[in-house]
């Protein structure tokens, strides 16, 4: 499972510079037209390497913030190291990475947060005054991949960011120039290692008045989070997924890994970046779509574990963001995941075989429509009324990837003045099960019960679970204790199926069923 260096989103100007830029070129985009009274002036900017001579080897942006000069950006450059650029009066930033004529010495990043251009202006960046980025995680046998070092300044109302994204170890930064205001200047490093058994990535935030001058940090195992990462595969499903994580704030770079399934990713990361965003790619059936999932803002602690399974059972109907039933004047829309895989995560492109939503109204058929599970539109008569949706997905393949999920929600519903959310549950079973999806043949397995929608948090009147191990063709009432269910598994190899009604506090209900919840072993 070797991890990839290229970010799979959040794509950033990457500031590698090589002896063959052009020179005595100035590039400048969205340079507005100046008021005929706006001073210009004349900015000169000396260019010296680590021996203090001058250098051609840099790429240096000079971004506007403030005053008639706001929307410049221009990069200046010529080869004898030392180049003049004429702008508007103003308040810029100045970023500039210098590197060594072959490359091997690594990156120079030097960063002046505020530059006030209010007179000729000389400004000198000098690679001696850079001081090593020194982040490494506890493992010393971990092997660099990449990483992304972003500079944010604020002033007034305008919001400026440069970066700087390098596949070297050997970075340095500075900062240059005057003190900004404080808390105006935020700066985030993240890295990223890796190891045969897991990867590190290594997030850290600071803000203050000035860019970052050198950056020292070592933590130990125990300074670390641990995120665990599991790809499932059903029946039929096994092959290479793909993992992504990223720091949730901030624009940035990420890992990106393949993960054979099934299996487990284990990654390392700091808590105090915050939380972090997880993707994961399904292995693609032959000739099927990308099925993607996501887990975002998921937080962490140090010192604790904390894991996430893709594309495992039990799969059906949940409720999350903004999911559910929406009455929009005389038109109702359902948008309702029927496949939410068993961590409650949501398949953009779930493998299915036909899915339809019928809808009646006051007992009468309004209509049926087909297509994506759990999706659909109707335009209904004006007025008060009773309905009856009916949304149903089939599934082919071996029982433990939910061959049927069926869910019937009744509710009143009248014309609506704007868009409201018509109220529905949705009931979530979520034992713990193999990474095949499958559970111990003839013992006994827990089953977690959760009513999520209009029938959470106090406002349920009944609810009635009910097991079948015969395909649907006989069900048997178990008792909910305790917040779940406890089923006798059958002989190997057989499908379990799982159904659930309930009434809400305002009369409306649910019939929802999962044939071939999950499967014995």
């Amino acid at each position: 499972m070797t991890p990839s260096s290229v970010p799979r989103r959040n794509v950033l100007r990457t500031m590698a510079v090589a002896a063959a830029v052009a020179g005595g070129a100035t590039t400048a985009w969205n340079t507005p037209a100046l008021a005929a009274t706006a001073p210009t002036y004349t900015l000169t900017i000396k260019h010296l390497d680590r021996t203090g001579g001058p250098t051609g080897s840099y790429e240096t942006t000079v971004t506007g913030i403030s005053g008639a000069g706001a929307d410049e950006v221009v990069r200046p450059h010529d080869p004898s190291g030392t180049v003049t650029v004429r702008l508007p009066a103003g308040r810029y930033l100045l970023d500039s990475s210098l590197v060594s004529a072959d490359g091997a010495g690594g990156t120079d990043w030097i960063v002046q947060p505020r530059l006030d251009l209010d007179r000729d202006t000389t400004v000198v960046v000098d690679a001696r005054t850079a001081a090593p980025v020194d982040v490494r995680p506890p493992d010393r046998s971990a092997r660099f991949l990449h990483s992304a070092t972003v500079v944010e300044v604020r002033h007034r109302d305008a919001v400026r960011l440069v970066n700087l994204i390098s596949s070297s170890a050997r970075l340095r930064v500075a900062h240059l120039g005057p003190d900004a205001e404080a808390g105006s200047v935020k700066q985030w490093f993240d890295g990223y290692w890796t190891t045969p058994d897991a990867d590190y990535a290594l997030g850290y935030v600071l803000t203050g008045a000035r860019a970052l001058t050198g950056l020292t940090r070592h933590p130990a195992a125990k300074d670390l989070a641990t995120l665990e990462i599991r790809g499932a595969a059903l029946p039929g499903t096994a092959g290479t997924g793909s993992v992504d994580l990223q720091p949730s704030s901030g624009l940035t770079v990420g890992l990106s890994r393949a993960l054979p399934t099934p299996g487990t990713a284990i990654c390392l990361v700091t808590p105090e970046r915050g939380t972090w965003d997880i993707t994961y790619l399904a292995p693609r059936t032959p000739g099927g779509p990308s099925n993607r999932y996501a887990a975002d803002g998921v937080a962490v602690r140090a010192g604790r574990t904390t894991t996430h399974t893709f594309d495992n059972a039990v799969f059906g109907p949940g409720l999350t963001g903004g999911s559910g039933v929406v009455r929009d004047g005389d038109a109702l829309t359902v948008d309702v995941p029927l496949l939410m895989d068993g961590g409650g995560h949501v398949p953009s492109s779930p493998s299915y075989a036909s899915a339809s939503t019928a809808l009646h109204r006051d007992g009468v058929l309004v209509g049926t429509r087909t297509g994506a599970p759990g999706q659909a539109r109707f335009t209904v008569p004006p007025g008060r009324a009773t309905y009856r949706i009916t949304s149903t997905v089939r599934r082919s393949g071996a029982p433990g990837t939910a061959t049927r999920v069926t869910a019937v929600w009744t509710f009143t519903s009248d014309t609506t003045a704007a868009p409201a959310q018509v109220p529905v549950s949705a009931v979530r079973f979520s034992p713990v099960l193999g990474s095949t999806g499958t559970a111990v043949a003839d013992t006994t397995l827990r089953v977690p019960v959760t009513v999520q929608g209009a029938a959470a948090n106090g406002k349920l009147r009944s609810l009635a679970v009910s097991v079948s191990v015969d395909g649907g063709a006989s069900w048997k009432r178990v008792p909910v204790e305790r917040g779940a269910v406890t089923v006798h598994n059958p002989g190997p190899d057989t499908g379990v199926s799982l159904r659930a009604e309930l009434t809400d506090a305002g009369g409306r209900t649910l019939t929802q069923t999962l044939l071939d919840a999950y499967r014995t072993r």
